[in-house]
């Protein structure tokens, strides 16, 4: 058998496996895509697709049809989560390790213009893409990929040759081709995993200004990762300068988890309910431990 028919007949296996998973989501205004998350009836999707809408219908792959409510939305990452009434769902497995590689081959599935469960493949062209989404915020985290994502994408998976949900596609560049974005699987997990206990997302925050960034060499070698938070700005009185943060400083950690971007930080903080983070910073050149107690005002552009 050729590379070649090996990589089709692979292929088609794993759309095969992966597109139950898929359904389309229609409602007054439009239609887009969701995930299976659970089997039990939970849905992901993106919160853009559902804006405004009350009542909402679902059609999976097996012609089942089904009304959607809304459990929760999250405007900062344009995510939300929707519940129908079923069991036995065909969930969609999910890559939550943040290890996701440029030039890894991904599958993009969904329902584009209308179209149910196309499919395409491409590569993963870039992680930590920094990209507005609604109300002002920006995402500092997308994937980028070149596989085609059309209206009605959104929401929608991106899966590996694995079968498992890199990503949740959502938005793609005006006027270009083969630039489309998703938000990382990472992402979408703690996101729906907040949503379904408690509706909403609330973030906390530093009072800081701060971005992720690519390490150089040297001090990739230092601080033991590639990526990290780099804190530019310090609000005065803020919780960050309690805690001791300055700015310069590169947030590596948050209870002892990798920070790569501002999503994982934000992440911390919100999974820690109201409790002091530990950080571990570099600073000069030397790794250090901060304490920082967030506080709960909510501004998702500053970590």
């Amino acid at each position: 058998m050729s590379v070649l028919q090996q990589m089709s007949d692979d292929l088609e296996a794993l759309v095969r496996r992966a597109a139950p998973s898929v359904a389309s989501v229609g409602h007054a205004r439009g239609a887009g895509s969701a995930t299976v998350l659970t089997p039990d009836g939970y849905l992901l999707t993106n919160a853009h697709v559902v804006d405004g809408q009350t009542e909402l219908r679902v059609r999976f792959a097996d012609g089942l049809r089904l009304a959607a409510r809304i459990v929760g939305r999250d405007v900062a990452t344009d995510l939300a989560v929707l519940r129908v009434d079923a069991g036995g769902l065909p969930a969609l497995p999910v890559r939550e390790r943040p290890d996701v590689r440029v030039g890894q081959l991904v599958v993009a599935i969904g329902n584009p213009l209308g179209f149910e469960r196309s499919v395409s493949i491409g590569v993963i062209s870039a992680t930590g893409r920094a990209m507005p989404v609604a109300k002002g915020n920006v995402f500092d985290g997308f994937v980028q990929t070149d596989a085609a994502i059309n209206p009605g994408n959104s929401g929608g998976p991106l899966v590996d040759a694995d079968g498992r949900m890199v990503g949740i596609n959502t938005a793609i560049a005006a006027y270009a081709q083969g630039i489309g974005f998703a938000i990382p699987a990472k992402t979408a997990a703690w996101v729906a995993s907040v949503l379904i206990r408690r509706g909403q997302v609330a973030r906390p925050t530093l009072g800081i200004e701060a971005h992720g960034v690519e390490l150089a060499a040297a001090v990739s070698a230092t601080a033991g990762s590639s990526r990290a938070v780099r804190v530019v700005r310090v609000g005065a009185g803020s919780a960050g300068a309690h805690g001791g943060l300055e700015d310069g400083d590169l947030v590596l950690a948050a209870n002892g988890n990798p920070v790569g971007d501002i999503d994982d930080l934000q992440r911390a903080m919100v999974l820690a309910d109201g409790e002091a983070i530990s950080l571990d910073i570099l600073r000069d050149h030397d790794r250090r431990q901060r304490w920082v107690l967030p506080n709960a005002r909510q501004d998702a552009r500053i970590g």
